[in-house]
């Protein structure tokens, strides 16, 4: 008789936070990192009538480490036509954890609702937990969607590393980061789920 595989919570987890269903929502958070990569999904989603605002998330000036700092990426969203008004740097955090810390502070300041998250592909996973541990914590019932950038290449180094290989170093980042506290778990994230969808 042939023998199934059950599904890992871990699996389950990255298939739903991969494959998320983003709902309009209050503001788009463009985290800081990877270069340049990752505003144009924050501008598409701004186009696509996603929210209204976008928290450029923050304070690192780190070039070989794919950090550039707002003062460079506000002139390609600028350029984009977005409206200066429209775009709020959140500009204390230092790491992905500060940085949920400061933007779900924002967010109950400004009575924010829901909030959509992009980061690029191979960092979603640790910025998403990272980001619904601080949600959980703080019990602010606040609604997070995961809008990764999805399309750059796994297999070219753009100076700061390739992807296909940071992809691992994120999960090593995963398990270091669980020990710790500082991320949602597996299971976690799948009951939020269904408590999304839900809403």
């Amino acid at each position: 008789m042939e023998k199934f595989l059950v599904m890992t919570e871990r699996e389950k987890a990255i298939a739903f936070i991969d494959n998320d269903i983003i709902k309009p929502s209050d503001a788009i958070i463009l985290l800081e990192g990877d270069g340049l990569n990752r505003y144009p999904k924050a501008v598409e989603l701004y186009n696509s009538n996603i929210a209204s605002n976008i928290v450029f998330s923050g304070g690192i000036t780190d070039y070989t480490y794919g950090s550039f700092p707002f003062s460079d990426v506000l002139p390609h969203l600028l350029q984009a036509g977005i409206p200066t008004q429209a775009i709020i740097h959140e500009n204390r955090s230092l790491n992905t954890r500060e940085q949920a810390i400061e933007v779900i502070k924002l967010s109950v300041e400004k009575n924010w609702k829901r909030l959509v998250l992009v980061a690029s592909h191979e960092h979603q996973y640790r910025a998403y937990l990272t980001f619904l541990k601080e949600i959980l914590d703080t019990s602010s019932d606040i609604i997070l969607y995961n809008a990764p950038v999805h399309n750059l290449g796994w297999f070219k180094d753009l100076g700061w590393g390739m992807r296909y290989e940071r992809l691992e170093q994120e999960f090593v980042r995963i398990e270091k980061y669980f020990q710790l506290g500082h991320l949602a778990t597996y299971k976690e994230a799948i009951e939020y789920q269904q408590w999304k969808e839900l809403q």
